[in-house]
């Protein structure tokens, strides 16, 4: 199926793409003119491909730092001389960003990126194509599309210029968060009659009528946050177009962790709008496959130049590689205690999205991994630095550096890499040895969203509807992730609790922590800083550079 979808997205033109990294030299084979390009319902999405592929190009990276690294979900620390990279996940983690950031520009550039793309293909489309239903809706998938990145722009940097026009010359200046909320709620409003309410394949990773009355839920959720007025109201009644179309369901507990597997797509009955990844044609989603997997278990996990179904050195060595020919996992990155604090349920299948403690084959016997006394502990003060060792390899808690109590360097040693529990969620296969691409696609709105965020506005004062619970509707989420005795009593830390469960490792947590009034809590290695004006990145410094009208948000000048 993903094949399929991306041949689809893949089928573009030169002149619609302007966003490559490469020169690419192709025959003329034709002349596409305004009166014969694009006519046809396959014209126009092929037309429309960039702005999915520049959706795609940062999110598993770029998008995912910024909304997760600055929380205590996940944290990527320094190994010696291993991550430095300019201290800029440092930053990320300590709250001490500053405009210069790298991440802060990156943001800022993919998701201008995508925003600017829109602009032209909407102009383009609007300019040539001829009037009709395949018009009206691709226009209208291409806005929602914008109104996405304006919404996640918006969430990250909250004051951003609202530059629609394509092939507009004047400099824009910011726009505020409350007209920008605005702006993306008139345009997703309008957006609605013309776009599809179907699901499947025809429609995977394109947006839907539900991805706009999603997004339009989770911008009601946060509105007090984003605007200062409270629209629980709304945020139900966006639920509720999901929740009555009968499209959509939970996912079981039995098939749970399959909902993230490299095998995902159409058929994931959660899933209301998602990024397809095909590791042969789209590279960027690399989580456990570079990030996130220990490095001592990409044979275990067979990928990454190891042979599926069999172990080529079954005692591990970092030194020889293992028996992995390339790419091995480089595996820095890993959650905080106080985040792993959420999972306490031993009934909860959302536990096994997580690797932690000793690690086995899968036949049960122990991995094995062999260095020397230095290798393994750099603190050694044996005879026998270079006295070969051999132990069995254990994913240790994440605490305070053994370089100091306010060292964000774990050092670099088998007991350094060892350490932090991994997140699995978005498990890796073996198809492309030669890089660390994945197949998994990746999820920006489910329907378990959906039933939480109807729970919480209900539970923050809104109208129930549908006969509705926010008890009852959490409840039904959990009965479908543990066998433990559904809640009696609900509180906010619960539905903290719950979300943060649910959605690990998948875009939303920073969200969460400014919502519940968490974000600037005291946790991992040495984050303490309680500024507030943090709940926003700075304008980039390059993004002021280009254009100077723009206006730094407060606190960061």
């Amino acid at each position: 199926m993903k094949k399929i979808l991306f041949g689809i997205l893949f089928a573009l033109t030169g002149a619609l793409i302007f966003t490559s990294c490469q020169k690419i030299e192709v025959p003329v084979t034709s002349e596409l003119t305004p009166e014969t390009y694009p006519q046809t319902a396959a014209q126009l999405t092929s037309a429309s491909g960039a702005v999915y592929i520049n959706l795609r190009s940062d999110y598993a990276t770029t998008y995912f730092f910024l909304q997760s690294s600055s929380t205590d979900e996940s944290v990527l620390p320094i190994f010696a001389s291993d991550w430095i990279d300019g201290n800029k996940y440092l930053e990320l983690h300590r709250h001490t960003w500053t405009k210069d950031n790298a991440w802060v520009a990156a943001g800022w550039s993919y998701l201008t990126n995508i925003i600017g793309t829109a602009n032209q293909t909407i102009s383009i489309i609007g300019q040539s194509a001829p009037a009709g239903a395949a018009k009206n809706t691709n226009l209208a998938e291409l806005k929602t599309m914008r109104a996405l990145s304006y919404f996640m722009m918006m969430d990250l940097y909250g004051n951003v210029p609202l530059d629609t026009l394509y092939g507009a010359t004047a400099l824009k200046t910011n726009a505020t968060r409350v007209q920008v909320f605005n702006y993306v709620e008139s345009e997703l409003k309008a957006a609605i009659p013309y776009l599809k309410s179907t699901t499947g394949v025809a429609t995977y990773g394109l947006p839907t009528k539900y991805l706009a009355y999603s997004i339009l839920a989770k911008m009601y959720l946060n509105a007090a946050v984003y605007t200062g007025t409270a629209r629980y109201d709304d945020c139900i009644a966006a639920c509720d177009q999901m929740i009555s179309s009968g499209l959509y369901s939970i996912e079981p507990m039995s098939s749970y962790l399959q909902m993230f597997y490299p095998t995902n797509g159409p058929s994931q009955k959660e899933f209301i709008f998602a990024i397809p990844f095909d590791a042969s044609t789209s590279s960027g989603n690399m989580f456990m496959a570079r990030y996130d997997l220990n490095r001592n278990l990409g044979i275990r996990y067979q990928y990454s130049g190891s042979t599926p179904g069999t172990f080529t050195n079954p005692v591990m060595n970092q030194s020889s590689g293992g028996g992995l020919s390339n790419n091995k996992p480089s595996g820095p990155r890993m959650t905080t205690t106080e985040f792993y604090a959420n999972f306490t349920d031993a009934n909860d299948i959302r536990n096994k999205q997580w690797l932690t403690g000793a690690q086995y084959w899968p036949d049960g016997s122990p991995i094995l991994v062999s260095t020397t006394n230095l290798g393994y502990d750099q603190f050694y003060t044996g005879g026998t630095p270079a006295g070969t060792l051999t132990y069995q390899l254990n994913l240790s808690p994440l605490s305070s550096s053994r370089l100091g109590a306010n060292a964000y360097d774990l050092g670099k040693d088998e007991i350094a890499w060892n350490t932090g529990y991994r997140n699995i969620k978005f498990i890796a296969d073996y198809t492309n040895p030669t890089n660390r691409n994945q197949n998994n696609d990746m999820p920006l709105f489910r329907y378990s969203d959906i039933i939480l965020m109807k729970a919480e506005a209900i539970f923050r004062g809104g109208t129930p509807t549908l006969g509705a619970t926010a008890l009852g509707l959490v409840n039904s989420v959990r009965s479908n992730r543990t066998t433990s005795a559904a809640l009696g009593t609900l509180t906010l830390d619960a539905l903290y609790n719950e979300r943060s469960k649910e959605f690990a490792w998948e875009c939303w947590h920073r969200n969460d922590m400014i919502r519940f009034g968490k974000f600037e809590n005291t946790y991992g290695l040495s984050k303490t800083n309680t500024d507030t004006y943090r709940r926003i990145f700075p304008i980039p410094s390059t993004a002021i550079a280009t254009n100077n009208t723009l206006v730094q948000n407060p606190g960061y000048n």
